[in-house]
């Protein structure tokens, strides 16, 4: 037989063989997610979930969302730390995903990379069933694909779209908030993942920080701080809903505190929080004082320390803290829902922070 010298897909820069390591090294992971209505194992053309588990449901509503982690993945790929990126894409859509009461059901993810290290990818999907622990959701498949020539041998780019379910008479939202319900912020972990192309830019280029370099407020490193993961919310919001009433969530993500907030805001209402019922945390005060941004470009780009917000009832504020409390959540009361009067839009951050 002649030697075969034409194009192929590994010269190409694919390797397939790579693929299917990965994807064994990965198994023992999404094995750990796994739910009683998950049907099949992992390698099938699609994950399988057993829909007749919703026949207990009145009238259930099927709850979807898909995010990413955004610029985040740079940190990641810097440090060369690959198994914690995945809480942050669990978090961004499951959280999304419980705003409206709906219990996380299953998760798929799409992991992009210049090259396949199986070992690397196994890392990322090490985090995101890790995460999905976390959400009481199960990992059902995915897709890795290898873009040689788009991307570098060492860049990588995660997505997930998730499902949930709620019964349509205890679906939360505008619709249910009254005047005086209490605004309760629960906090955030850190910078979650919003607002890394502006702290990449100010502490990274601006600045020259290292992410190597030890930050005496956060008592650990730059890149350890920039890579904490994102709180996932959604068992403590579900547990929430189980002891106290509840009107509304707000997930805390790109836009900051007061935008996500007017979004669960009904006409006619307005949220008040105010600012001095808590301090953001170090990582806000750097990226600011370093950046020279102004409060309200912050307050317009990163959470500062309040990843979730839950919209009680004013006697319903004692019980949802104490749940909270009970499953170490740190929340406190930030503010009320008031008439709208002269205001303009939904939600308002008043005073100085404490």
């Amino acid at each position: 037989m002649p030697e075969t010298t034409g194009a192929s897909y590994a010269a190409a820069g694919v390797d397939i063989e790579a693929g299917d390591r990965a994807v064994e090294l990965m198994k023992e992971w999404v094995k750990k997610t796994r739910r009683p209505e998950v049907l099949g194992g992992l390698g099938g053309f699609a994950g399988l979930f057993d829909a007749s588990a919703l026949k207990g449901y009145e009238r259930p509503l099927l709850a979807s969302a898909t995010d990413g982690v955004g610029t985040k993945v740079d940190i990641a790929r810097r440090l060369g730390v690959y198994d914690t990126i995945g809480h942050d894409l669990v978090a961004m859509v499951m959280d999304d995903i419980v705003v409206c009461g709906a219990e996380p059901l299953f998760m798929t993810d799409y992991i992009c990379v210049g090259k396949v290290h199986p070992e690397r990818v196994a890392a990322l999907v090490k985090g995101i069933a890790e995460g999905c622990v976390l959400a009481g959701c199960a990992l059902v498949g995915g897709e890795t694909a290898e873009h040689p020539g788009l991307l570098g041998e060492d860049d990588f780019d995660v997505a997930g779209a998730g499902t949930g379910v709620v019964e349509a008479d205890r679906l939360l939202g505008a619709d249910l908030i009254r005047t005086g319900d209490t605004v309760i912020a629960i906090a955030s972990s850190g910078l979650h993942s919003n607002g890394y192309s502006l702290v990449r830019h100010v502490l990274l280029n601006q600045a020259g920080l290292s992410l190597d370099a030890r930050i005496e407020e956060f008592g650990r490193t730059l890149g350890e701080e920039l890579l904490e993961p994102t709180k996932i919310y959604s068992l403590d919001c579900l547990a929430l809903t189980r002891t106290a009433e509840v009107h509304a969530f707000s997930h805390v993500t790109g836009g900051g505190l007061a935008a996500n907030l007017a979004r669960v805001i009904p006409d006619g209402l307005h949220a008040v929080v105010d600012r001095a019922t808590w301090t953001p945390g170090p990582v806000f005060d750097l990226v600011g004082r370093t950046g020279d941004v102004e409060r309200l470009e912050l307050e317009k780009t990163l959470n500062m320390g309040v990843g979730m917000i839950a919209i009680v009832p004013q006697e319903s504020t004692d019980v949802a803290l104490a749940t909270l409390a009970d499953r170490g959540v740190e929340a406190w009361v930030a503010g009320e829902i008031t008439d709208r009067g002269e205001h303009t839009t939904g939600a308002q951050l008043v005073g100085d922070y404490a």
